[in-house]
């Protein structure tokens, strides 16, 4: 490979990536294996094991006989603490490694996987070690007749199946990883099969910081095999899964077996919302960031503008600037700001989205093709007005595709702003904070930033309201996630 990565990282891809299932690194049950990607350049540099449902059988036994043997709940609170923060002493340890790994894999600028992607993943694995220690119950009031003791206890929900996406790797794995941990769940573990990498790396740093054998399994494969019987099968106890909207919904069906518990953090149409006395200096680098940033590919990207007619023209003309500013290239390039899309076959959907706009009359401000004559790059694109029922309007694109429209009266913002079926995100500016938190106030989505693009992390919960998925992700509300209550009324 003549491209310039740190040496751990050419000896990362010199050695085979493999699954991990309980003490054992191990090839797919059928032997087969699929080749990596660099969607920077449409070679071939590594290979992945095609898991099966037979591969998932046997992980899923590992994780049950790690949880029914207390090998990770019966550690003491304390110890597990201290491993957790050991997974992030390691991990730092291997950031660029990891973050070159990422980017290869992925396509998404180096100098983001490692102050972004590795940064949020070193920082969650701290902050849930903190958790390990603060589990506790209560002792809740029995309104009956006669002495009676009441406790509630937190045990971990069991086995979970965690189905991660391919747009940050590594990031949406532990978040939901780390989290398990803390509450004290083994797992089993589906990284996308577009961006395996990682992942199969990061059962390494799991294990050299003392997480016991088959507490933390990893099966890579195709999510329509190997994610599927994951996600149907009998002895998994919760799916945590983040993705498409319409693969959350086959999770439904999926998870109808055994009941089993399902947080699903999916899709989003995020509003940004800018009013006419916004602080256009500030908001307008950070709209261009919130929908070109990783080429797009972000849930909570902030795709759809609603800028106030005064200062439309104003914004699109910085807007532009901003676009053209990006310098488009293989993200393994430290100068790069704007790589790839993951595939050809997303690169094809970011790519219709547009020529079915373009058919329908909407206006291309800048960009709209496919750039260089290699690798599934995308132009940073603006589209103009179209039609509230147009396609670009309603869908999830996931490129560097934003959609403006201007409005005139402000207060029918709220309606405009809740008019999808999504509710992940949205981001309002003003100067005026009051009239921008009775706005918030009234927009139906998870998460919502004022005068600032989105912010994420680890104590924040994050999660969707509508179509955008079910449960949050983050703080105490992402360790419940994990857990059971458990009620015992003892008569004295």
């Amino acid at each position: 490979m003549s491209m310039d990565i740190a040496d751990a990282t050419r000896a990362s891809l010199a050695r085979p990536f493999r699954m991990l299932i309980g003490a054992e690194w191990r090839e797919a049950s059928e032997g087969a294996r699929m080749d990596v990607i660099n969607p920077a350049d449409e070679q071939s540099f590594a290979s992945i094991p095609l898991g099966t449902a037979t591969d998932i059988d046997r992980a899923v036994a590992a994780a049950r006989h790690a949880f029914d043997n207390g090998a990770w709940t019966g550690l003491m609170p304390g110890r597990r603490a201290q491993i957790l923060w050991r997974v992030a002493d390691l991990l730092e340890e291997r950031a660029q490694e990891f973050a070159e790994l990422e980017t290869l894999d992925n396509g998404k600028p180096v100098s983001a996987a490692r102050a972004v992607d590795l940064t949020l993943a070193i920082g969650a694995f701290r902050y849930w070690s903190g958790w390990c220690t603060k589990i506790t119950g209560e002792t809740p009031t029995v309104d009956l007749p006669g002495p009676f003791m009441a406790m509630t206890l937190r045990e971990p929900v069991g086995v979970v199946g965690i189905i991660t996406p391919w747009n940050f790797p590594l990031v949406q794995a532990v978040v939901k990883i780390a989290p398990a941990l803390a509450a004290g769940c083994t797992m089993v573990v589906k990284p996308a099969e577009q961006t395996s990498l990682t992942l199969l790396r990061l059962g390494e740093v799991l294990l050299d910081a003392g997480v016991p054998p088959g507490v933390v399994n990893i099966v890579s494969g195709l999510g329509s095999l190997t994610g599927a019987a994951l996600a149907a099968h009998p002895d998994v106890d919760k799916i945590s899964f983040t993705g498409s909207t319409p693969v959350g919904k086959t999770l439904l069906a999926a998870a109808q077996g055994n009941l089993k518990r399902l947080t699903l953090e999916l899709g989003g149409k995020s509003p940004t919302i800018l009013m006419e006395d916004a602080d256009l200096d500030r908001a307008i680098p950070s709209i261009a960031g919130g929908i070109f940033r990783n080429a797009g590919q972000m849930c909570a990207a902030g795709s759809r503008l609603l800028v106030a007619r005064a200062v439309a023209d104003r914004v699109l003309e910085g807007l532009v600037q901003q676009a053209g500013a990006l310098r488009i290239g293989p993200g393994i390039d430290p100068t790069t700001t704007l790589g790839p899309l993951v595939s050809a076959a997303q690169q094809h959907r970011v790519l219709s989205y547009v020529d079915g706009a373009r058919r329908d009359g909407v206006a291309v401000v800048t960009g709209g093709h496919a750039a260089g004559d290699r690798g599934y790059f995308v132009e940073p694109t603006i589209l103009l007005d179209p039609s509230a029922t147009a396609t670009v309007s309603r869908e999830e694109i996931f490129g560097p595709v934003l959609v403006v429209t201007p409005f005139d009266d402000p207060a029918d913002l709220a309606r405009l702003a809740n008019d999808t079926v999504y509710g992940l995100s949205a981001n309002i500016w003003s100067r005026d904070v009051t009239a921008a938190y009775r706005l918030a106030r009234q927009v139906k989505a998870g998460t919502i930033t004022v005068n600032s693009g989105m912010i994420v992390g680890p104590a924040l919960p994050f999660g969707g309201f509508k179509q955008s998925g079910w449960g949050r992700e983050g703080g105490a509300e992402g360790l419940s996630a994990f857990m059971e209550t458990k009620t015992i009324i003892t008569a004295l």
